[in-house]
């Protein structure tokens, strides 16, 4: 996997989730959502040449499952889990910073 030149998972880890939609794939089916290709590349603003590069490397990843649509792997939701501080910290940022909209930052 790119980004693991150093043999630190978490640098592999962090290679994948930077890559274009990758997160907001991952955010998009949170919650045991699935989704067919197309409502989740309407849902993740991705066009679909990138959005089958990131779904190809998130199920070779083992996050994303394709059965009937597109869902998180238990290790996707156990990300969503550890994303969770880092989501609890950035509402409290955007609380403390006055923003409604997190587009303003």
């Amino acid at each position: 996997m790119r980004g693991s030149s150093t043999g630190r998972p978490v640098m592999a880890a962090l290679d994948l989730m930077g890559r274009r939609g990758a997160l907001r794939i991952i955010w998009e089916l949170r919650d045991g959502a699935v989704l067919t290709f197309r409502a989740l590349g309407t849902a993740a603003a991705l066009p679909p040449g990138t959005l089958n590069v990131r779904l190809a490397e998130l199920r070779a990843a083992g996050v994303v499952a394709a059965e009937s649509g597109y869902r998180l792997t238990a290790r996707g939701a156990a990300l969503i889990e550890a994303l969770a501080p880092l989501i609890d910290w950035s509402e409290a940022w955007a609380r403390e910073l006055g923003v409604d909209n997190p587009a303003e930052i």
